[in-house]
């Protein structure tokens, strides 16, 4: 079935706007708008079926692109994948020319108005702003006051939410000057869907995003002071609800990704701890909170600032975007004075009006509107009875009586909804629910960035459409939606890319990998070595058991010792400790999700996925040793991606130190216990099994499975890829590829002891491999492993 048959032979019979609320889609006689008439057209044409596919497609996107929010609720967070509204909302580009308008004098206001709060507070002093609105904000951060930026501008990056009011004009709901989000997720919008209507998005002369990024990254460029200095985003950590957009910023404009502990302050300039040692920071795009950047000077509470960055600032050695005390401007209250301090400080009038917002600090207010503050309101009310003379005094209390539920009485009845603490009506658009088009409440998130000519304007940003008529609804975290915003020319567009325009580029300095990159790096190949372990031995014991069914037998029962000393119990077909350890490489890997590709977090997630799905149902035996085989090949699938794919650089390193030294240690804990005299029968086959050597084995003794040929084999073959002689001459080959981290062209104790380790095993012959040769050698490589993490990661 037809679009148009699911909702009549004209393609929008059927969708209504709602009465006395405008649509983005409809004008006032309830005409398609003409930027609306193609995407109409076109989706007329489709059959239900066809919708489907193509919406599929745009989730296929965002979920093997891994973009998630983090939700909160009373049973915690959890990560929800992206919930995209696979309708666009388009707007013609001459409509957008006056939001741009607006939006730049707004930017620029709001760089006014911070610059003198911390400076010469000239707006209290005259009246424009009440004392207490900034004094008793705990946004304003005092140590902060009389700090000048570097680079002489507080602001660098906003972001507004606005909407389209009653009267049909757009409306600043709020201004987001703190650690403005959204972004990113704008940009991912914009590629899911144009995966659903590539060809629709082909023929529409849609802005496109790429230069507005490129103007900002340039811009961040010119901040720095030094040709060394690095640029980095200051991200809270993997528990922020955007994590995910700070990693997929960094990556796409190819900043480092860094958290409060990787920076140290030193000599008053910020340093990054890399494993080449110490290297300057010169600018900070930060998406945390400003009173948690330093706990010295601000909140002492703070786990994830970095003590000593205020005094930085004051330095004038880093930049941070935007500057710490920005949040202040957030505060809604302010909403009220913006038109008189627009007047005061650009001698204009706002080209977007804020919507009304009662501030009740004045005493003449009190007693009338002492239970709304912080209340907002826009609609048809405003326009008819505004709340705010040239002063910035609230006239509804004396105007209309002062109680709360006469208050919210008249503004009802003027044709306003009660929300919460809103009260707002927002224009709808249309939302694809059910097999059909139906009008839903929406606001627009839209950025700005300062570039080196002035403010720009993100060219649509992303729209918030709410789950239901209820306004309220519009938040992700309530139920709402995200949709993509295109802003539609009646003439082709300009196709950009953040390329550059000549053929000239500049590398990035070495050993520039954090410390903390590097720590997660080595221990995601640890973990992934340690389910390869742990599924080889539970793929032989199971293959052993569905011939036997006894778990008692000799050889199963030695393994089934041995598997409870690491901590993993046999009576499970899958064991948790498996699912364990799949999910701390998946939390490794988090970690460092702006270094990671997306094919390879894919499938670490597939894995993850089907070893769960195989904890619940698989039963032990035959149909345990399957759902080991196929997890062995999804390890092996992301092994391969991995190897294929992953730059050959310190991370890299860092990434296969781990999977070598694993090996080694498993690989040294079989042949001590199932190598001895007293091993079973069946031990040595079992362990040519585990260590993937078989075939090996058969080419090159002529002699049946014996203790020696196993030991030298798997314990001092060069060649072998599974022997510990073979782990360790790729570590100490791996090692001193390293940045040394001492610069005196000595060999590092490190170096020394990945040299001595596979000395000392080359040297020796399977005669001499006894179980305390194997004890001595599982220590010294966890020595070594202490040792790397001393030298790196302290």
């Amino acid at each position: 079935m037809k679009l148009s048959e699911a909702i009549g032979t004209d393609p929008i019979l059927g969708y209504r706007a709602l009465p006395g609320v405008p649509d983005e889609m409809l004008d006032r006689s309830g005409q398609i708008r003409p930027v609306w008439q193609n995407l109409i057209d076109s989706l007329s044409c489709m059959s239900e079926s066809e919708l489907h596919e193509r919406f599929a497609r745009a989730d296929r996107y965002l979920r093997d692109a891994g973009v998630f929010y983090r939700a909160y609720g009373a049973k915690g967070s959890g990560e929800r994948s992206w919930p995209i509204s696979h309708v666009p909302v388009l707007i013609d580009a001459k409509e957008w020319e006056k939001v741009e308008r607006g939006l730049v004098q707004r930017a620029e206001l709001l760089e006014r108005t911070v610059a003198d709060i911390y400076s010469d507070n000239r707006l209290v002093e005259e009246g424009i702003l009440p004392p207490a609105l900034v004094a008793s904000n705990p946004e304003f951060l005092r140590p902060l006051v009389g700090v000048k930026p570097a680079h002489g501008h507080y602001l660098h990056f906003c972001s507004f939410e606005i909407g389209r009011g009653p009267d049909g004009n757009w409306w600043v709901l709020a201004d987001r000057t703190q650690a403005p989000s959204g972004a990113g997720f704008a940009l991912e919008n914009r590629v899911a869907t144009t995966r659903a209507f590539s060809d629709i998005y082909g023929e529409t002369h849609v802005h496109r995003l790429a230069s507005f990024f490129g103007a900002f990254r340039n811009a961040l460029q010119a901040h720095k002071q030094y040709p060394d200095d690095r640029i980095a985003v200051l991200t809270p950590g993997p528990a922020n609800e955007t994590y995910f957009e700070h990693a997929y910023i960094a990556r796409y404009l190819g900043f480092m990704l860094l958290e409060g502990e990787d920076l140290a302050v030193v000599n008053d300039r910020v340093m990054v701890r890399t494993v080449a040692g110490l290297k300057p920071v010169g600018v900070l795009w930060r998406r945390l909170d400003a009173s948690y950047a330093d706990p010295l000077e601000l909140n002492q509470y703070s786990h994830i600032g970095t003590p000593g960055m205020v005094q930085a600032l004051r330095a004038g050695s880093v930049t941070i975007v935007n500057a710490l005390g920005s949040g202040i401007l957030e505060t809604r209250a302010l909403l009220a004075f913006t038109p008189r301090i627009s007047r005061h400080l650009l001698d204009e009038d706002l080209l977007l009006p804020s919507i009304a917002t009662w501030w009740c600090g004045q005493k003449t207010e009190r007693e009338h509107v002492a239970e709304n503050i912080g209340k907002m309101v826009i609609g048809p009310a405003y326009s008819r009875a505004p709340f705010f003379d040239d002063n910035g005094q609230s006239v509804l209390g004396a105007k209309r009586g002062g109680t709360k539920a006469e208050i919210e009485k008249w503004l009802a009845a003027e044709g306003n909804q009660l929300v919460g603490q809103e009260l707002v009506t927002l224009s709808t658009t249309p939302a694809y629910v059910n097999g059909k088009l139906i009008p839903r409440p929406m606001s627009l998130r839209v950025f700005a960035a300062r570039t080196e000519k002035g403010w720009q304007i993100m060219p649509g940003g992303f729209a918030r459409i709410g789950s239901g008529d209820d306004v309220a609804a519009i938040a992700m975290q309530a139920g709402g939606t995200a949709a993509d915003v295109w802003i539609v020319s009646d003439k082709p567009v300009e196709r950009q890319t953040l390329l550059p325009p000549e053929e000239t580029f500049s590398r990035n300095m070495p050993g520039s990998l954090p410390s903390r990159a590097a720590d997660n790096l080595f221990w995601l190949g640890r973990y992934i070595e340690r389910a390869e372990g742990a599924l080889r031995i539970l793929r032989a014991w199971h293959m052993r058991f569905a011939e036997s069914a006894d778990p008692s037998q000799p050889l199963l029962a030695d393994v089934t010792r041995y598997m409870k000393g690491i901590d993993i119990d046999m009576a499970k077909a899958v064991p948790e400790p498996l699912i364990r350890n799949i999910d701390s490489a998946i939390y490794s890997a988090s970690n460092i999700r702006d270094r990671f590709s997306p094919d390879g977090w894919l499938a670490l997630n597939d894995l993850a996925k089907t070893a769960k799905r195989f904890h619940e149902a698989v039963q032990p035996g035959d149909d345990a040793a399957h759902a080991m085989t196929v997890l062995l090949r999804k390890l092996a699938g992301f092994a391969g991606l991995v190897h294929e794919n992953m730059y050959r650089f310190t991370g890299w390193r860092f990434l296969s130190i781990g999977r070598y030294l694993e090996r080694g240690l498993h690989m040294t804990r079989m042949l001590g216990h199932m190598s001895g005299p007293d091993a079973p029968d069946g031990s040595l086959d079992m362990l040519l099994e585990i260590g993937d050597s078989v075939m090996t084995h058969r080419r090159r003794y002529n002699v049946n499975t014996a203790r020696l040929t196993v030991t030298d084999l798997l314990a001092l073959d060069p060649l072998n890829p599974r022997s510990i002689l073979f782990q360790l001459n790729e570590i100490r080959t791996e090692v001193e590829q390293l940045p040394h981290p001492f610069g005196s062209g000595q060999m590092s104790p490190l170096d020394r002891e990945a040299m001595r380790l596979h000395s000392g095993l080359a040297v020796m012959t399977p005669e001499a491999m006894t179980n305390e040769v194997y004890q001595k050698l599982e220590s010294e490589m966890e020595k070594l492993s202490d040792l790397l993490g001393q030298t790196y990661f302290g």
